[in-house]
């Protein structure tokens, strides 16, 4: 599968000057590169391609935390506060931006174009995934960019706040924006292509991350709470048990890779598992 959506341009360029000089306030502010904040790895993967060498993007969630409900520290909170744009993926996706104190004035909300196509989350139970403890997936799905339709749509007002701030590179921006769409667009037609293939088919989604992914492509799932790298519970198994006698599925779609043994025991009943990655993070 192509895999535009999820490989990360990183190495972003930094400088220094010899010791002891200090080049005057005025060259600081004419050389530095525009900083773009992102709250997640899909829009710092678009504002990369899209702002290319003209900014600097930054995202700064660790590698092993799940961003939609990672809380950065005071130092990592005011960084954003510098920036001069900060990406916001919509859709209630990063809890703590409604309670930190951001400039509105940087703020671009990459979804509010189609804040009414939001989709709902079946339940909100409480689980544990992950560094950031326990929580809920809320009312809304906030995973929108794996709808590509969407994600374009994303990506669009990421190139329409860049191209606002900086007109001098309105083509450049305008340039790269076309051909991440194509991307995005080849994207859309080989997933479009493995669901018309087996319409129908029941799956299982190991987490309720998958609802534009479904939605998109009309998708037959059922969502459940399992972690790929915990051995699901006995209760866990018999939940799934009960799930397929209304729901036959023949393949289960993780976030992850699962543990060997749980791959194994699935296998023995009959369910196969793929790894889908929601790409939140890098």
């Amino acid at each position: 599968m192509n895999r535009a959506i999820i490989v990360f341009l990183s190495g972003l360029a930094t400088g220094c000057s010899p010791r002891g000089e200090s080049p005057p306030a005025k060259k600081i502010e004419t050389d530095r590169r525009p900083a773009v904040y992102a709250v997640n790895y899909p829009l710092a993967y678009f504002a990369e391609r899209i702002g290319g060498e003209h900014v600097d993007v930054v995202f700064p969630a660790p590698a092993d935390v799940d961003p939609a409900f990672w809380q950065p520290g005071v130092d990592v909170i005011g960084a954003y506060q510098q920036a001069d744009v900060i990406l916001l993926n919509g859709a209630g996706y990063a809890k703590w931006v409604k309670v930190a104190l951001l400039p509105d004035s940087k703020l671009i909300v990459t979804s509010s174009g189609f804040a009414e196509e939001y989709l709902p989350v079946e339940s909100a139970v409480t689980h544990t995934h992950g560094p950031g403890g326990e929580h809920a997936h809320g009312d809304i799905a906030f995973t929108t960019w794996l709808d590509p339709g969407l994600a374009i749509r994303q990506a669009k007002a990421i190139g329409d706040a860049l191209a606002g701030r900086w007109p001098a590179h309105r083509e450049s921006f305008a340039r790269d924006l076309e051909a991440l769409e194509k991307d995005l667009l080849e994207v859309d037609g080989e997933l479009a292509a493995i669901a018309s293939s087996r319409p129908g088919t029941p799956l299982v989604f190991s987490h309720p991350v998958y609802q534009y992914l479904a939605h998109r492509y009309d998708l037959n799932g059922r969502n459940v709470h399992w972690e790929p790298h915990t051995a699901p519970s006995a209760q866990q198994w018999e939940e799934l048990e009960r799930l397929r006698v209304e729901h036959p599925a023949a393949w289960m779609v993780w976030e992850g890779e699962p543990l060997p043994g749980t791959i194994a025991k699935l296998e023995e009943i009959g369910l196969g598992s793929i790894v889908f990655d929601p790409c939140g993070n890098r």
